[in-house]
């Protein structure tokens, strides 16, 4: 069985404006690395459809989803906060990012991909319910996870979020209910400011939130020792029905906007630790969303890491 692509040349039709650290460029430039590698024609390729507004709504008001909508007609140069720049084709734009994780979410359950990365932008893991924040509309992988529980009738879902910045509209999400286990590793303290080691959940969510605070400079052998003491054990206890990553490659040693010293071998090594727990439980489903990395040179070589590594599964 092979492992899904989706991308399409529309994600970089959201204009976030000259300077911006997530712009068109990132998705040109791991798309052009990709088609030159020799196992490219081995990725099954789909074009995305946009999320219908119901599934938005799984995650956001319809209030926001009105707003948003509304903000980006009007021709505001941003959402919410200046760091989600916008432009005229941004909603829609938004809408198919989180339409190109169902449309992958869809392919796996049908079983004609064994996993998938979506490529997509706008990013998600910072969008709160009622607010954009940190490059994001819509929260993509909170919308997947609601999607596969959803139309898919899955029970368990764990989200393993690996980007540097620790993603607050994710856990917020999730954090009263136990079916969704969300794993973070971000920098610490750092934007956004969230994702203390003792945020574990709230009421009946207690316990289905674990948070991984590094301190900047750490390294692979640091993440490694957070793997084996903490996800692992903990990951494989929840038995998942499927694992699903927020796969942003910030942490990289090389990124401008942190100060995680990751290689990008590693981002394969992380990929591995995924598959493992999707193999303990969940048939080796696994999808993964593009989320932050911004050194235009190291990105798309630790996308290739994670993607010759998915293609690898059994």
């Amino acid at each position: 069985m092979v492992t899904g692509l989706v991308y399409d040349a529309r994600y970089q039709e959201h204009d976030t404006g000259k300077g911006h650290p997530e712009s068109p460029a990132r998705l040109e430039a791991i798309i052009f690395h990709l088609k030159t590698l020799p196992w490219f024609s081995k990725l099954k390729n789909f074009r995305p459809e946009p999320a219908e507004e119901k599934w938005l709504e799984t995650v956001h008001s319809s209030e926001y989803i009105r707003r948003a909508e509304e903000v980006v007609k009007s021709g505001f140069a941003y959402l919410d906060t200046r760091d989600v720049m916008i432009s005229e084709k941004s909603f829609e734009i938004a809408k198919l990012a989180a339409g190109g994780a169902l449309t992958l979410a869809d392919q796996m359950m049908a079983g004609k991909i064994r996993n998938g990365f979506a490529l997509v932008r706008p990013p998600g893991h910072h969008a709160e319910r009622e607010y954009a924040m940190g490059f994001c509309l819509f929260n993509n992988i909170a919308i997947l996870a609601r999607y596969l529980q959803k139309q898919h009738r899955l029970e368990k879902i764990l989200i393993l979020d690996w980007d540097v910045h620790h993603g607050n509209g994710t856990q917020h999400t999730f954090e009263e209910d136990p079916s969704v286990f969300y794993i973070s590793l971000h920098q610490f303290p750092f934007y956004p400011g969230t994702g203390r080691a003792e945020e574990t959940g709230v009421g009946r969510g207690k316990g289905a939130t674990l948070n991984c605070p590094m301190q900047g400079g750490s390294t692979d052998q640091d993440y490694d020792s957070v793997f084996a003491k903490k996800i692992m054990p903990a990951a494989k206890k929840f038995k998942p029905d499927a694992v699903l990553i927020s796969a942003g490659f910030d942490a990289h040693a090389a990124d401008p906007l942190a100060q995680i010293s990751l290689s990008t071998e590693f981002f394969g090594w992380m990929t591995e630790r995924a598959m493992e727990i999707a193999d303990h439980s969940a048939g080796g489903k696994i999808l993964s969303l593009l989320e932050g990395g911004y050194n235009l040179d190291v990105l798309p070589h630790c996308v290739t890491a994670h993607l010759e590594t998915l293609l690898r599964s059994r």
